[in-house]
C-alpha cells in the first residue's frame, strides 16, 4: 500500500469521525437540554401547586378564625341582652307583677333561655353542627367544658329562680344557689380558655384586651353574687340591696353587650 493510498484513506476516516460527531453531539445536547426543561418545568409545576396549596389552606384558616370571631361575640352580646333584660325586670318587679303576677318569672327565664342557648349554639364545631362529638370537645378541649359548665351553672340558675318564684323551693341550699352559682361562674372566668384571639400579629394585644374583659365580667359578677346574698339578709340595708343586685346585672349586661375580640 503507498503512502498516497494510506494518507487518503486516513483523510477518509477522520471525515467519517468528524461527520458522525457532529450528527451525534448535537442531538444529545438537545435531549439533555429537552429532560432539563421537562424537569424545570415539573418542578415549577411543584413549586406554584405548593404556593396554591399554602394560599388556600390561609384563606380557609383566617375564613374559619372570623367565622369562630363573629360566633363568640354574637355569644356574648346575645348573653348581655338577656342579662339585662333580666335585672331591668327585676327592678320594675313591683309595678309588672302589680298588673302581670306572671312576670314574676321572666327574671329567671332569661337566665334559662341563655342556658340553652349557650348549651346548644356555642362551640359549633361540636355535632349537631360539627363533626366533632361531644365527648371528644369536651375531654380534649378546656373552652368548649367551661362554656358548657357556664351554660349548666345559667340553667341551674333559671330553674332554681323559677321554682322559687313558684312557693316549691324554700330551703336554705335554694336560697343560696344564685349567691354561690354566681360567685363560682365568676371565678371560672378568671381562668377563661379563649383560642380565638391567639392567632394573627397583634394576638398579645387581642388576648390582653379579652383577658381585660372577662376580668371586668367576673368582678361584677362576683358583686352580684355578694350583693344578692347579702340582699337574702334581714337586715336595714335589705330594701337597698334587693335593688341593687339587679342594677349589677344590668351593667354586667352591658359589659358583655360590648365584648369585643
Amino acid at each position: 500500500m503507498t503512502y498516497r493510498e494510506i494518507s487518503g484513506r486516513s483523510a477518509m476516516a477522520c471525515a467519517f469521525l468528524v461527520a458522525l460527531l457532529a450528527l451525534t453531539v448535537p442531538h444529545a445536547s438537545s435531549h439533555g437540554d429537552s429532560a432539563n426543561a421537562v424537569h424545570g418545568g415539573h418542578e415549577g409545576m411543584d413549586t406554584s401547586e405548593s404556593m396554591h396549596d399554602q394560599t388556600q389552606s390561609d384563606l380557609v384558616k383566617q375564613a374559619t378564625l372570623a367565622r369562630d370571631k363573629k360566633e363568640s361575640e354574637f355569644n356574648h352580646h346575645l348573653a348581655g341582652s338577656l342579662v339585662v333584660l333580666a335585672g331591668l325586670f327585676l327592678l320594675g318587679a313591683d309595678k309588672l307583677r302589680q298588673r302581670w303576677p306572671s312576670t314574676r318569672f321572666a327574671w329567671p327565664a332569661c337566665f334559662l333561655l341563655c342556658g340553652l342557648f349557650l348549651l346548644i349554639f356555642s362551640d359549633t364545631e361540636l355535632w349537631p353542627f360539627g363533626t366533632q362529638t361531644w365527648w371528644y370537645g369536651l375531654t380534649h378541649n378546656l373552652e368548649d367544658l367551661q362554656h358548657k359548665t357556664f351554660a349548666v351553672i345559667l340553667l341551674t340558675l333559671g330553674v332554681v329562680e323559677i321554682q322559687r318564684a313558684r312557693g316549691i323551693l324554700k330551703s336554705a341550699w335554694a336560697t343560696w344557689a344564685f349567691p354561690a352559682l354566681a360567685l363560682f361562674g365568676s371565678v371560672m372566668l378568671l381562668f377563661h380558655e379563649h383560642h380565638t384571639g391567639m392567632h394573627g400579629v397583634d394576638h398579645m394585644t387581642v388576648m390582653k384586651r379579652i383577658q381585660a374583659e372577662h376580668l371586668n365580667f367576673a368582678l361584677v359578677g362576683a358583686g352580684v353574687g355578694v350583693v344578692k346574698g347579702l340582699s337574702e339578709l334581714c337586715t336595714r340595708w335589705q330594701s337597698v340591696l334587693i335593688k341593687f343586685w339587679p342594677l349589677l346585672l344590668v351593667i354586667l349586661g352591658v359589659l358583655l353587650m360590648r365584648y369585643t375580640e
